[in-house]
Parts: structure tokens; C-alpha cells; sequence
């Protein structure tokens, strides 16, 4: 990655000044950081080791925790570091890093809620082409075009920031390397890249949501010819899908719909999608879905008689 700037690292100027409200939170992080690893290796292997893997809406699911698991490693281990360090110190390439690997993982994430609502809506809508149309290899073409829209997405973010001339401020007021934080950074008027910033994140992410938020009134438009039982376990499965697609979206759109020379809460709002989010969709996707809880209870006690 060629640096044509002056700057060679950045500094993080984090969320809190008081170093013991640091320390607290260095402490809470870790926590949060050790659920989402439990949770969704929990989730990862309940999926592979039952039969659920065979079934379209967990196998995407199963990518789901991968993307979350690899999601938040490219953030929360560095942000826990730097509240117990003194100075939070990031280099240029690692922060480029940083930067494409955030917008790659977290692209391809959206991409696969997006693939969740559409099996969601095939299984409910036309639930007797339901195994044609959401066969694996369907399913393997949704993960691949995730992945593949998500290095698009990341590749142009990157060098679009690349090529901006970064002159001799260098603390960055966040505790990531992201977009908008480093066009605060940038010694040249940055106009016209805040709008591209904003087409390529924000308008992207809003456009799809409203696809989303679509597909779930029309998926509750036709559970009014379900029968009462399918109805409760449809709308079980598909509250929780929505759930999760809020968590994730609403403070996304917020952060990447805001100009980088605006004052807002970006830095907090940011850590719904990069901790908390990713924290509770073990717990929404498992405690609200009695299958998942059955197949846990069989492979775990299957583990226990294995032993």
C-alpha cells in the first residue's frame, strides 16, 4: 500500500478521556468480546453437527456466525488493547487493513441478511418450490455474490481513501479505522469524495433495508392463508430475523449516512454494530427458535455421552 502522504500512523483518540472509565470498559469489551466468541462457535457447531446444516436457512445462519466471529476480530481485540494502553497507536497499512477488512466482512454480512430475508420469503411464499429454488447450490451462489460484492465494495472504499492526501494531523476521534473519521484527516476539500463516501455506504445500506423491510410486510401479507400453528412458528423465526436486521441496520444507516465533517455520535453508535449486535444474535437466533434449541440440547448431550 503506498502512503504518498506525510502521515505514517495514526492515533486513536478513543471514546472516554478518564482512564479509569478506560479500564472499566477495557474489562466490559472483553466480556462482550468472549460472548460472541462462545456464542457463535456454539451456534457453529450445533449447525455442522446436527442435521439443521442440511436445512437452507441454517446454513446461512452458519455463515452468518463465521461473518460476525470474523467481523468483530477485525475491531474488537485492537479497541480492547488500546483502552489499557496509554497511547493508541494504529500504523498507516494496518489501519488500511483495518479499513478494507471492516468493509469487506461487514458488507458481506448485510449481503447475507439479505440472502436470509429471501429464504425467508421463498419458504413462505412459495413454500412448495421451496427446496428447488433454496438448493445448495443457490445457497452457495448467495455466499459467493456476498463475498464478492462485499471485495467490490471494500476495494473501492480503499483506494478512493488511497489516494487522498493525509498532510499532518493524524489522530483520528474514534477508536477504529473507518471512512469517515479518516476524511476529517484529509488536507484537501473533500466534497465531492464525502458524497461518493455516502452513495457507496449510506445510500447503499438505506436501499437495502427498505428491500428487507419489504420482503418482511409481504412475508407477513401472505401468513394470513397459514394455519395458526404455522403462522406462530413463521412468525417466530421471522421476528427474530428482524431483530437482528434492525440492530444491525439502524445504526449503520445513521453512521454511514452522516457527512465526515458532521459532529455526531458516530464513534458510540458505532459500537452497536461492531459489539452488541453481533453479542445478541446468538442469543435472538437461538433462544427464540426451538429447533436450534433442540438440536443444541442433542449435539451437547451427545458430547457429554461421548465422553
Amino acid at each position: 500500500m503506498e502512503n504518498q502522504s506525510n502521515v505514517t500512523e495514526f492515533v486513536f483518540l478513543g471514546m472516554w478521556k478518564n482512564k479509569q472509565i478506560e479500564l472499566l470498559f477495557c474489562f466490559l469489551f472483553l466480556l462482550c468480546y468472549l460472548a460472541i466468541l462462545m456464542g457463535n462457535f456454539i451456534i457453529l457447531h450445533t449447525i455442522t453437527c446436527s442435521h439443521l446444516i442440511k436445512q437452507p436457512m441454517y446454513y446461512l445462519l452458519c455463515h452468518l456466525s463465521l461473518m460476525d466471529l470474523s467481523f468483530t476480530t477485525t475491531v474488537v481485540p485492537r479497541l480492547i488493547r488500546d483502552l489499557a494502553s496509554e497511547r493508541k497507536i494504529i500504523y498507516f497499512n494496518d489501519c488500511m487493513t483495518q479499513l478494507f477488512s471492516f468493509h469487506l466482512l461487514g458488507s458481506a454480512e448485510v449481503l447475507i441478511l439479505v440472502s436470509m430475508a429471501f429464504d425467508r420469503y421463498v419458504a413462505i411464499v412459495k413454500p412448495l418450490h421451496y427446496m428447488v429454488i433454496m438448493n445448495r447450490q443457490r445457497c452457495n451462489m448467495l455466499i459467493v455474490v456476498a463475498w464478492s460484492v462485499g471485495f467490490w465494495h471494500s476495494t473501492t472504499l480503499l483506494l478512493m481513501v488511497l489516494h487522498l492526501p493525509f498532510c499532518g494531523p493524524n489522530q483520528i476521534n474514534h477508536y477504529m479505522c473507518d471512512v469517515n473519521p479518516l476524511l476529517k484527516l484529509v488536507c484537501k476539500d473533500i466534497h465531492i469524495v464525502n458524497i461518493l463516501a455516502i452513495v457507496n455506504s449510506g445510500i447503499v445500506l438505506i436501499v437495502v433495508f427498505l428491500v428487507l423491510v419489504a420482503s418482511y410486510i409481504n412475508i407477513l401479507y401472505h401468513l394470513r392463508t397459514h394455519s395458526s400453528a404455522g403462522r406462530r412458528k413463521a412468525l417466530s423465526t421471522c421476528s427474530s430475523h428482524i431483530m437482528v436486521v434492525v440492530l444491525f441496520f439502524v445504526p449503520c444507516i445513521y453512521t454511514y449516512t452522516s457527512p465526515a465533517g458532521s459532529e455526531n455520535k458516530d464513534k458510540e453508535i458505532s459500537v452497536f454494530y461492531t459489539v452488541i449486535s453481533p453479542m445478541l444474535n446468538p442469543l435472538i437466533y437461538s433462544l427464540r427458535n426451538v429447533e436450534m434449541k433442540n438440536a443444541m440440547q442433542k449435539v451437547w448431550s451427545h458430547m457429554e455421552h461421548s465422553k
